[in-house]
């Protein structure tokens, strides 16, 4: 019997120290009021052709499976990203306007027109360069990055192939003799192709200055390929993924045109950095356009579109899916955890609520959401969204899995305690059966259903954990 105790006891103690590492872990943070909130947004590219301004992701390591990054790009009308390539998976939904985005796959040059709502993954490690197309519109995008591929240098590293002063060309770096070579040119063209550019790695195309990107947009496809490959590593194998070759995945190892050069003067962390590649189809991937998918979820109360590496084969190769909600005015989506991810969400359209539980019960974030607040939700975690009286409720975002997410409502008229309700279920709540039934079959509704916002909240104000406000973000989207 004594030992039986001590058993009890020593098991007792375990859990309390569970839950008090878990709430540790997240409260170590200094500004504990923010904790599921991405703030900081930091411009790690401005010009006055457009700007790219990154949230960077947190949490502790035990507890975030894996981290995503949120960066959000704006391009004034008739402005160019120059080429480069970037050591981190972007996955890029278009917002706002059209674009056209080139990129290289299987050593040819590949070019695809953007439009609202279209989603496109640019693999670490590939040479692309965007667009703004829309007569006199701005373009907007917003983008998972995937650090997990990162050199460990800020946020994520872009490696320039164009430029000169501003931004420098990774070229540059090169000794000038070794240009000559490489080009064969004379050191005078050298000197003249990497000093002309200053106006950043955004730039207007109809400013004189930088007429030479308006040329190159002008090539033909061809001609545009050896414009790149005379700047740039040639990557004769990319990991697009082929939705027509879906599953054949074979590993190919990328050849770089200057692997000579390179093996010379490129170290072997540098190169590690670059994976094998996998998948690959005779074809650039398709595009998927997000807003037209029907809805896997509708009713009177909103609608919810989740797109995974099913749907659309390039997410498998990231990892990332993506997802898009709307609720209607004084609408709630049930509360609900994700068991396979943790999701990132941007609010796209109007205001509301979100609130996210601790695995203790406690309340972790009950704040006001508005266009251009940006938030996560951890693995787990259970929470729920909650559209204004007078406005709905638009938002947008990544999870951290290209398998089905599978959220598992808690309440609702197909969840879980629906589905669990007998005997064993009354009594962990210490009630009767009948009682616990009725209350599990009172709501008809599911998923989203109507919140009672005569109800008001603001009221009634629990001081102990909670999260009272939501630092904005609305400077992040500014549009």
């Amino acid at each position: 019997m004594g030992n039986r105790n001590s058993l009890l006891f020593f098991i007792l103690v375990l859990m309390c120290h569970g839950v008090t590492l878990t709430m540790g872990l997240w409260r170590k943070h200094d500004d504990v009021e923010t904790m599921f909130l991405m703030k900081n947004s930091k411009s790690v590219v401005k010009t006055d052709a457009g700007e790219m301004r990154v949230l960077e992701s947190y949490g502790d390591a035990k507890l975030m499976e894996r981290r995503l990054h949120i960066g959000f790009i704006s391009m004034e009308p008739r402005s160019l990203f120059v080429p480069q390539y970037i050591d981190s998976s972007f996955i890029i939904f278009l917002h706002e306007g059209e674009a056209k985005l080139g990129f290289m796959y299987r050593g040819k040059l590949a070019e695809r027109t953007l439009k609202m709502g279209d989603v496109y993954r640019i693999p670490a490690g590939s040479a692309f360069y965007l667009v703004n197309i829309g007569e006199g519109q701005k373009l907007h995008i917003i983008c998972s990055i995937d650090p997990s591929e990162a050199v460990g240098v800020g946020t994520f590293q872009s490696f320039y192939l164009g430029g000169g002063a501003n931004p420098a060309s990774v070229l540059s770096g090169f000794g000038t003799d070794i240009l000559e070579a490489a080009f064969n040119v004379s050191a005078e063209e050298v000197r003249k192709m990497f000093t002309r550019q200053h106006e950043g790695p955004i730039v207007n195309l109809d400013q004189q200055d930088t007429g030479l990107w308006s040329k190159f947009l002008q090539l033909k496809d061809e001609d545009k390929l050896q414009h790149l490959k005379g700047m740039v590593l040639d990557q004769q194998e990319e990991d697009f993924d082929d939705e027509d070759n879906d599953g054949q995945e074979e590993e190919k190892q990328r050849v770089w045109s200057w692997r000579k050069l390179l093996d010379s003067v490129v170290c072997d962390e540098l190169k590690k950095a670059w994976n094998p590649n996998k998948g690959m189809g005779k074809k650039p991937p398709h595009i998927c356009n997000l807003y037209d998918r029907a809805p896997d979820f509708i009713n009177s109360h909103g609608w919810s579109v989740a797109v995974d590496g099913s749907d659309y084969s390039p997410l498998k190769m990231s990892g990332v899916g993506i997802y898009h909600v709307n609720l209607s005015a004084g609408a709630m989506m049930t509360p609900h955890m994700n068991p396979m991810a943790t999701e990132y969400g941007i609010v796209l359209r109007g205001s509301g609520r979100i609130q996210i539980v601790f695995p203790n019960g406690t309340n972790a974030m009950d704040a006001e959401i508005k266009e251009g607040d940006v938030f996560f939700i951890p693995r787990y975690f259970p929470f729920c969204q909650i559209a204004s009286k007078d406005q709905p409720l638009e938002f947008f975002g990544f999870t951290t899995s290209a398998s089905k997410n599978r959220p598992q409502f808690l309440v609702g008229a197909t969840s879980l305690m629906r589905t669990m309700m007998g005997p064993e279920l009354a009594a962990a709540f210490g009630v009767s059966e009948e009682t616990m039934r009725h209350m599990v079959d009172a709501q008809h509704e599911d998923v989203i259903l109507p919140y009672p916002h005569h109800q008001d909240h603001n009221k009634e104000v629990v001081e102990v954990d909670t999260i009272p406000k939501l630092i904005r973000n609305a400077m992040v989207l500014g549009w």
